[in-house]
């Protein structure tokens, strides 16, 4: 309502209240041998999804807004990949101010992908160890349900002290 407040009757504003899908709850939500993420909307995202679509429709102009972080970034790609759209901006509010919005209004961007990817591969480091561990933890306590949490800081650092290990590595004959 701010924003809309803020740019006039011109513009239609919609927000998708955060997130739209996520990988699937019941499995691993990724391809093994791939990586390649498989995404489900969530349901309470999908009349959000469909009152979207009808206003993207009508649209001369889309603009994804969010944050200027990974997350946001994901949630612009995300949004943009389930609506289908071929031609869109994308600006990032760091703040709900009239001067930032109309700034980054003045000049939309394109996605950042690197961005999206970070996020991506957050969520498939979240589901690989994280599911692995959490029933290693459940067992081992004999407690249903426990879980590892969110585990990408440390499965990153493991990956990335592995990979200077292999760096370092010299053959010795």
């Amino acid at each position: 309502k701010t924003i809309a407040k803020y740019l006039g009757p011109d513009y239609r504003v919609k927000a998708s209240v955060g997130h739209i899908c996520d990988l699937p709850l019941k499995e691993m939500g990724y391809d093994e041998a791939t990586f390649i993420a498989k995404y489900e909307v969530y349901d309470r995202a999908k009349s959000i999804l469909a009152d979207l679509k009808k206003l993207a429709a009508g649209a001369s102009e889309i603009i994804l807004a969010s944050d200027a972080d990974r997350e946001g970034e994901a949630i612009a790609w995300h949004l943009a990949r389930e609506m289908k759209l071929k031609r869109y901006g994308r600006v990032r509010f760091t703040d709900v101010t009239k001067d930032t919005i109309v700034r980054e209004l003045a000049s939309p961007d394109k996605l950042d992908m690197n961005r999206v990817d970070a996020q991506e591969c957050r969520r498939i480091l979240d589901r690989m160890i994280g599911y692995t561990v959490s029933g290693i933890i459940s067992t081992k306590t004999g407690q249903r349900g426990l879980s590892a949490g969110r585990v990408q800081s440390i499965a990153g650092r493991m990956l990335v002290d592995r990979e200077r290990e292999i760096m370092a590595h010299r053959k010795r004959t």
